[in-house]
């Protein structure tokens, strides 16, 4: 049976001083895809960047990738962020390199040291998500679309177990929107495990998959395959 590769139990998580979340208990199985949906406000920033020991855990037990983060080493934070690719809304590209230059930093920076062996995954990144031919344009010269694969491109560069994305389609068109589902689907399908922050629940019809619901401080689990969700409940 397959290890949980995220599981919280009894977690609370706090911004400063103030209680955002509380009792969280959930598990997610390696190459699941997850939604996380709520109310702005509810915590699901909060929870994602607590995944990415960003924010700590003082109270419950959580682990991802092998990490206890309750009790996790400061000098054991960048390899665990290793094993997680991150597209944040405010983890934006180096603006003052080129597309490929933003990946070769992500890939030295985690001990690639090959020319060759840099150059050949840059361009199999950049060709998974479109981008190949885009390879030496600074971010100015992409549009928003093309940004947003560029940060997915960075965030899967150096093949990581899982993917916490907050909002990768917020503000895009809705034939680029489905360009960036069927690209993390695609990276599910081969094994990815993905969490995914999103308000868009016409996409999430188009796109079904298991959800967490933050809601009144906690997170339940649903399955977003079921026609009987009633999505106006859950309105941002």
């Amino acid at each position: 049976m397959a290890t949980n590769v995220i599981n919280f139990i009894d977690v609370s998580l706090y911004r400063k001083s103030y209680k955002v979340l509380e009792n969280v208990n959930f598990s997610i199985l390696p190459g699941e895809f997850y939604y996380l949906i709520g109310k702005v406000g509810s915590g699901k920033t909060t929870l994602i960047k607590s995944m990415n020991a960003e924010i700590p855990i003082y109270e419950g037990q959580a682990e991802i990738a092998g990490y206890k983060l309750h009790d996790l080493n400061e000098n054991d934070i960048p390899y665990l962020r290793r094993k997680i690719g991150v597209v944040f809304q405010d983890f934006q590209l180096l603006t003052d390199r080129t597309l490929y230059a933003n990946l070769e930093f992500v890939l030295r920076a985690t001990g690639w040291s090959s020319k060759k062996n840099i150059k050949e995954r840059i361009n199999e990144t950049l060709k998974l998500v479109g981008l190949k031919d885009l390879s030496q344009k600074k971010p100015h010269e992409l549009s928003g679309g093309e940004q947003q694969k560029g940060v997915l491109a960075r965030a899967i560069v150096n093949e990581p177990e899982i993917i916490l994305a907050d909002e990768p389609t917020g503000n895009l068109d809705p034939n680029t929107a489905d360009e960036i589902m069927n690209i993390l689907f695609n990276l599910n399908r081969n094994g990815k495990t993905v969490i995914m922050v999103t308000h868009n629940y016409s996409l999430m019809k188009k796109f079904p998959a298991k959800a967490l619901h933050i809601e009144n401080g906690t997170v339940n689990e649903e399955n977003m395959m079921n026609d009987l969700i009633d999505f106006s409940q859950i309105e941002h």
